[in-house]
């Protein structure tokens, strides 16, 4: 099966709004972005995510911060690359309110920060690694991965980091097999009550 790897472009939005989402939720039933837009009607919140992957405020979700993989012309997988020194925390409550989450943002988003990590800022974060069901294992996420790994390195990164929620066990395992090693964990009793995960896992690999 050949796999193409490109960068996402704005037609692009309303797949990876749907990968961002089956990312958030990773088996549970409730994910981040259920949370963040207070409801779990997958309708209304493609439709946020869609806004906030072109807000101008450059968060982590914004499209051009995505790769996409391509079999036979169809989209297949995604990932994405991110600056923590731009794509700060700040700068994604002001994409929610520049989509209309403007009240309450910070509150909503107290679990995740209660489990937050001082980032290096000279790293290169990923996000969203995700694959469509059917293309499991035929090389999707390694591609991307490879992919992704060699552009940082022609930016001068040195350092990538992922963070995984404890006990993704598929997902921990691929990481590690890509050369990733556990830097931190935090173990979080308002994540673990809203997600049921007990926390979080910063990954990190030297390339």
């Amino acid at each position: 099966m050949s796999i193409k790897i490109r960068k996402a472009v704005e037609k692009d939005i309303p797949f990876l709004a749907k990968m961002m989402l089956q990312s958030s939720r990773a088996g549970k039933k409730v994910g981040i972005f259920d949370l963040i837009f207070e409801t779990d009607d997958d309708e209304k919140i493609l439709e946020d995510l869609e806004k906030l992957s072109r807000t101008k405020a450059k968060n982590h979700c914004r499209y051009d911060n995505f790769l996409v993989a391509e079999s036979d012309g169809k989209s297949v997988g995604t990932l994405c690359s991110y600056e923590p020194r731009i794509a700060t925390r700040q700068v994604f409550e002001d994409a929610l309110r520049e989509i209309g989450q403007d009240t309450g943002v910070a509150d909503r988003l107290a679990p995740l920060y209660e489990c937050d990590f001082q980032l290096n800022n000279r790293t290169l974060m990923f996000d969203f690694m995700e694959e469509l069901e059917g293309f499991v294992d035929v090389g999707v996420l390694k591609a991307l991965m490879t992919k992704s790994l060699l552009t940082a390195r022609l930016k001068g990164y040195r350092i990538a980091q992922a963070l995984v929620e404890i006990g993704s066990l598929e997902t921990i395992l691929f990481y590690k097999t890509l050369g990733f090693h556990e830097v931190e964990n935090k173990r979080c009793e308002s994540y673990r009550e809203i997600f049921g995960r007990d926390g979080l896992l910063l990954l990190s690999v030297e390339f």
